[in-house]
């Protein structure tokens, strides 16, 4: 009788953490990765030991040194950018003849990655980042980001005010 009550609690049991597991999204996620673990697209130019990484898992690496002025959270960029996941596949780009990109930084009008990574960069410059899951779109897809997804940018202040 014990034996046949505990295999009917665990069975219980197990039933309803994969019920509660199933909540949410019908969508499946992929699982998070990081970027150490990562295989970088040898075009992507990605090089983790001549990277910054900062405490919120970010790396950066200036490509560029701008001789411009120094970039400061609530100011109004306006950015060249070409966005790649991590196996080389472009998702997005503001090119060099198109006008800039413009947002205030620091006001979560972009991904987190961008408000951390920008700042400190001066206005001719170009950094690449690359962007862990958790402060790009996480485990929300995005049109033809999948979830969870390493991002890479390489990124060009073009102004400052």
């Amino acid at each position: 009788m014990i034996r046949v009550r505990s295999f009917f609690l665990g069975l219980v049991f197990a039933s309803s953490a994969i019920s509660l597991g199933a909540c949410g999204s019908d969508a499946p996620t992929a699982p998070e990765a990081t970027i150490e673990s990562t295989t970088f697209a040898a075009a992507l130019g990605v090089n983790i030991t001549s990277s910054t990484k900062t405490t919120s898992g970010l790396y950066y690496r200036d490509i560029v040194v701008g001789t411009g002025a120094l970039v400061t959270s609530g100011q109004t960029l306006g950015m060249h950018y070409t966005g790649w996941l991590a196996n080389g596949t472009q998702f997005d780009i503001n090119g060099p003849t198109a006008t800039p990109f413009s947002f205030v930084l620091g006001t979560r009008q972009v991904i987190a990655g961008w408000d951390l990574g920008i700042v400190g960069m001066r206005v001719g410059g170009q950094r690449q980042l690359i962007i862990p899951p958790s402060l790009g779109y996480g485990a929300q897809a995005q049109s033809t980001i999948p979830s969870n997804s390493i991002l890479v940018f390489n990124v060009t202040v073009v102004s400052a005010r």
